[in-house]
Formats: structure tokens, C-alpha cells, sequence
């Protein structure tokens, strides 16, 4: 059997013109009618899955080299999936922003209305990945391809989806609360995913919530190196109150004279950071080895661009900074020795957990 699906074009036979022959009769319909049914659903949209893998390697190699690095540290089986997972992600992003890969801003929307028409765009195509439907896109098909094989849910991808709708509203955080609730959405809920893609039940809270930490960890590492580049395109992701407390001016950020108080502000962002860098550790030690190594790898070269950006102080934002590949290998050795071992420091009582980071009502 042909694996071409039938199409959606295809009008239906009610709909179609019937002229009239002598005696008033009707023609009677020729076409078979398994071509005029409605295309049939099927996980990948149609799409050969090593195709949709394939797709979704590239991707990540070229959008994120530390993501591929710690990537090839899982299984074969997961590996594939998270590659999957990060095309989506990927693809989202750049759908909403207007960007190749993650890199600088080269189709930014003009105004609200193209902002809200894009951010239905992405929730169109995920809607239909998960409706196992075709979306001409391979990152979202690929997504339906993903949600077959591991369980992961609408909701779980509408709540990623709820970051993009954030930066496209210009939304800004007031409080803590607020920065943490927009890296959950950003991140967390992405970990959230993850977890799905390594084998973690959806019983699982401990470990889900561990890995939302992890996600917050990765966000909050990211906001704090990329501060001038988010500047630059009119971005602010520093909670208001912690702005006023160092008397910085709305939007003067990033100037020359601020650059000091924006260093502690650093400060106070990685030290957040490494509170939920330690909370994911310890949910790392109920998970595959080949897992928990990946894991550990991703949270060893994040945690070092959080702390490389507090070494520089005000010096941070000159250049972007990154790790260097013989610094990456020696963290992926050390995040190897720690997954053999798996003996994470416990945190003490952890008094959160991802839901405490969803939005609210009215939020």
C-alpha cells in the first residue's frame, strides 16, 4: 500500500458540481472513494522517521553546540527523541522571534497583530503534530512523531509554548516569582519534556520536578551571559524590583555606569541558578546511566557559563561567553565520574516544586 497520504484538498463529493443529463439525472461519481476521505493521521506526518531524525540533528548541531555535545552522551534510542524535542523548540522559537537557528533577529514582527499571528501560527501546527495530521514542517511533525513515542502532551507543549507568548506580549518580570515563572516556561516545562523523552513516568513527580529545576538552572544561566544581546534587541528579563533596588533606570540597563551594579545583579542570577542546579542533581540519581550522564554533562557546562559570567564581573558582556571544547571534555569526564558514582549532594528540604512555577490565575 501506497504510504503517499490521500489528500485534504480534495473537495468533498457533496460539494461537488453535478450537471444534469437529459432526463434530469445525475452522473453518477467515478472517483474511488478513499480519495475523497479525509487524510488519515499518522505520527511524523506522513514523514519517514529517520528523515524526521535526521532533520532534527542538524538542527541541533548547528543551533546549539553544547545541547549536541551532551546530546551524544544518551542512548541511541534517546538520543533521537531529544533531538526531536530541541528541532520543536528550536523551530518555535525562531517562528516567533524571526530568527535562523537561535542567531540575531532577521524577521522580527512589525506589530502586535503579526506577533499574535505568528504565536497561532506555532499553536496551529503543534495542535495538528499532536492530531498526528501532516504540517509541511518537519520540526512539528517531528513533534507528533515524538508525542506517539513517549507520551508527552499538548498541554505539556502549550506550556512551552506560553514563553513565546511572554516575549511576543514584550512582557516583563515585576518580581522573583515572575522570572521564575518565565523560566519555567521558557525552560523548565522543557525539562519537563525531557523527562518524558528519558523514560520518566508521568507518576513521577519527584523526579519531573527535577528536572523543571534543571531547566530553570539552564534559563537563569542564559539570562544572565546574554544580557547585553537581549538589551540590544529591547529585552529585559531582570525582575523590576531587583532593577530599583540598584537604582537603575528602566531601560538603561546595560550602560557603561551600570555596569557594576549589573555584575551583582549577575550575582544574585547564578545564585539562583546553582539553588536549582543542586535540586536537579539529586533528581538525576533515579534515572538511566547513560541518562543521568547527559544530564550532568548539560548541567556541568551551563553551571560553568553561569559561573564564568560572575568571575568577569563587569567585564561579562564585552564578548559572549563560552566554554572551549577541552574545557567541555573535562566536564563531561567529571559529569562521567559523577554518574558512576550517583551519590548527588542532597539539598536539604526542597520546598517547591513545577507547579508552584505555572502561571496563575490572571497572570
Amino acid at each position: 500500500m501506497s504510504d503517499t497520504p490521500p489528500s485534504d484538498d480534495l473537495p468533498h463529493p457533496d460539494h461537488l458540481p453535478r450537471a444534469e443529463m437529459p432526463g434530469g439525472k445525475v452522473p453518477r461519481m467515478l472517483a474511488p472513494s478513499r480519495i475523497l476521505r479525509p487524510s488519515e493521521a499518522r505520527a511524523g506526518g506522513w514523514r519517514d522517521r529517520e528523515e524526521l531524525v535526521e532533520d532534527a540533528r542538524e538542527m541541533i548541531r548547528r543551533g546549539s553546540r553544547s545541547f549536541y555535545t551532551a546530546s551524544r552522551l544518551f542512548d541511541r534510542a534517546t538520543r533521537e527523541k531529544a533531538w526531536l524535542l530541541y528541532a520543536w523548540c528550536r523551530r518555535c522559537d525562531d517562528l516567533a522571534d524571526g530568527q535562523d537557528l537561535g542567531g540575531n533577529l532577521v524577521d522580527p514582527p512589525e506589530n502586535q497583530e503579526e506577533a499574535e499571528n505568528r504565536l497561532q501560527a506555532i499553536r496551529v501546527l503543534t495542535r495538528r503534530a499532536f492530531q498526528r495530521q501532516p504540517t509541511a514542517d518537519p520540526a512539528f511533525d517531528g513533534l507528533g512523531q515524538l508525542a506517539m513515542e513517549t507520551g508527552i502532551t499538548e498541554d505539556m507543549a502549550e506550556d512551552v509554548i506560553g514563553g513565546f507568548a511572554l516575549d511576543l506580549a514584550e512582557w516583563r518580570p515585576r518580581t522573583e516569582a515572575d522570572l521564575l515563572r518565565y523560566c519555567y516556561h521558557v525552560a523548565g516545562a522543557v525539562g519537563v519534556m525531557m523527562a518524558r523523552v528519558m523514560g520518566v513516568s508521568g507518576e513521577d513527580g519527584e523526579t519531573l520536578d527535577r528536572a523543571c529545576d534543571q531547566g530553570l538552572a539552564f534559563q537563569l544561566a542564559n539570562i544572565a551571559r546574554d544580557l547585553a544581546q537581549d538589551a540590544s534587541a529591547g529585552r529585559c528579563y531582570i525582575p523590576q524590583e531587583w532593577l530599583a533596588e540598584e537604582d537603575i533606570e528602566p531601560g538603561q540597563e546595560m550602560k557603561p555606569h551600570h555596569r557594576g551594579e549589573m555584575a551583582d545583579i549577575a550575582k544574585r542570577l547564578i545564585a539562583l541558578m546553582e539553588k536549582h542546579e543542586a535540586a536537579a542533581r539529586w533528581g538525576t540519581r533515579t534515572l538511566p546511566f547513560r541518562s543521568r550522564w547527559a544530564v550532568l554533562a548539560a548541567a556541568n557546562i551551563y553551571g560553568a557559563i553561569g559561573r564564568e559570567v560572575v568571575v568577569r564581573g563587569s567585564h561579562a558582556w564585552d564578548e559572549r561567553v563560552v566554554i572551549g571544547r577541552w574545557t567541555q571534555l573535562k566536564l563531561i569526564v567529571r559529569a562521567w565520574r559523577d554518574a558512576l558514582d550517583n551519590k548527588p549532594a542532597n539539598p536539604g528540604v526542597i520546598l517547591w516544586s513545577r507547579h508552584d512555577f505555572r502561571p496563575v490565575e490572571g497572570w
